[in-house]
């Protein structure tokens, strides 16, 4: 029996093999068949200090059998204030209010909600949205919107509202990329937009921490609002807890999801500076933010964040990831017949085959097939592949990953693969 299930981008009509995951542990999925996955991408960037994690698994089923799902309009619970003051602990000090939602799509569209809100109240209506060229931050009508415009939005372009858009600082042309965000907040936009230091499904696309300190400055000198969507950097991806550490930025708004639980269950939160609380501060109701979603700082979901913070607390995790990102150096440096090999932090990615980088690649379903058959979850960006594995992963099976890369990569570059 076919099974009724609409799996996200995914193409039905190829009839490509969908495997069926029973168990998770570690850097390793097992499916219903008896094969063991390494797990290269994290499960699409979440899974941070591993899969079950034991802190993780036991403070969820702890608050399950105490309280499932509560309101969270008027009314609260521990787990969210335990998580709402761990947060503004470990976050940046001026980062001082914590708004929860569901997902990365969610925890963008907050903030552009709170951009917007706070020059609203201000009697102070900007309206016009800054981003980069090249840039992802969701599925959602606004975050689509404040995306690149192409073959995953081009069905919804009726939707989705104008922007005004950077180029990409590539190396060489950065200078451009500086000049267009000032002339372009000349014009008082609302908010400026960035996945700081790497652009994640537009690429894996790195620029430098010195150009994310002068786009934070430009915007500072201009009075528009900075906002980081760090779904993907946060939580350790780029070396540090957060990509902006390495700029010396603190956004006015920030995004955080995927790793925020580590990876086990959804949640999201939109962190902000005391004026943008305050500007919806008010005795008037008409300005209060009006944001929520009936999941809203789901108690469950706020136990696994509180127990993901326990652990970056208690144990060495920058330690982790920093050997982590040097045992995965190595291995990018022997890697031959790749085009544009790169790293941050814990993050490599490297183009292979003689076609331009693109999603639409033909080469990136027949590399997602040949992985897929070598007991790897390895999901490329068309001819983009990038690894971006647990903390936890250990050396054989990043030899595994890197083996296989290799071997593709040779495949490619003499005409075999298909």
């Amino acid at each position: 029996m076919t099974s009724p299930v609409w799996h996200p981008f995914t193409q039905h009509g190829l009839n490509e093999a969908i495997p069926r995951i029973v168990r998770t542990e570690g850097a390793a999925l097992h499916t219903d068949d008896g094969r063991r996955i390494v797990d290269a991408i994290s499960s699409w960037w979440v899974t941070t200090h591993g899969h079950s994690h034991p802190r993780i698994m036991a403070a969820v089923a702890d608050q399950a059998a105490r309280m499932d799902q509560i309101i969270f309009a008027g009314w609260s619970h521990e787990p969210a204030e335990t998580l709402a003051r761990g947060l503004t602990e470990i976050m940046p000090h001026e980062l001082t209010r914590v708004f929860y939602s569901d997902s990365g799509s969610t925890a963008v569209e907050v903030a552009l909600k709170m951009a917007l809100g706070y020059w609203a109240n201000r009697g102070e209506p900007r309206h016009r949205i800054l981003v980069m060229q090249h840039s992802y931050h969701g599925d959602t009508i606004g975050a689509m919107s404040i995306g690149a415009r192409g073959v995953f939005n081009q069905a919804y372009s009726p939707l989705l509202f104008d922007v005004g858009t950077l180029p990409f600082p590539a190396a060489g042309a950065e200078q451009a990329t500086l000049d267009a965000l000032d002339a372009a907040c000349r014009e008082q936009p609302a908010a400026l937009i960035v996945e700081p230091l790497i652009l994640g499904a537009g690429g894996m696309l790195i620029y430098p921490p010195h150009i994310l300190t002068e786009m934070a400055a430009i915007c500072a000198r201009h009075g528009v609002l900075f906002i980081a969507d760090e779904v993907m950097t946060g939580w350790g991806r780029t070396g540090t807890l957060l990509a902006c550490e390495q700029a010396g930025v603190v956004p006015d708004i920030l995004c955080l999801s995927k790793g925020l639980t580590g990876g086990s269950v959804p949640l999201a939160v939109t962190m902000a500076r005391e004026p943008i609380y305050e500007a919806h501060l008010s005795t008037d109701r008409a300005k209060m933010f009006f944001h929520s979603s009936s999941y809203t700082a789901n108690p469950i979901a706020c136990a696994a964040a509180v127990a993901n913070l326990a652990i970056w607390r208690d144990e060495p995790v920058l330690a982790r990831i920093a050997d982590l990102s040097k045992r995965q150096r190595t291995r990018l440096a022997a890697l031959t017949n790749v085009r544009n090999a790169r790293q941050i932090g814990t993050i490599t990615a490297m183009e292979l085959g003689d076609e331009s980088a693109a999603y639409m690649s033909n080469l990136g379903p027949r590399l997602l097939a040949y992985f897929r058959d070598r007991n790897l979850l390895l999901r490329p960006l068309g001819n983009t592949i990038y690894v971006m594995p647990p903390y936890c992963i250990g050396d054989d099976d990043l030899d595994a990953i890197y083996s296989a890369i290799a071997d593709a990569a040779a495949s490619c570059a003499n005409g075999s693969f298909g």
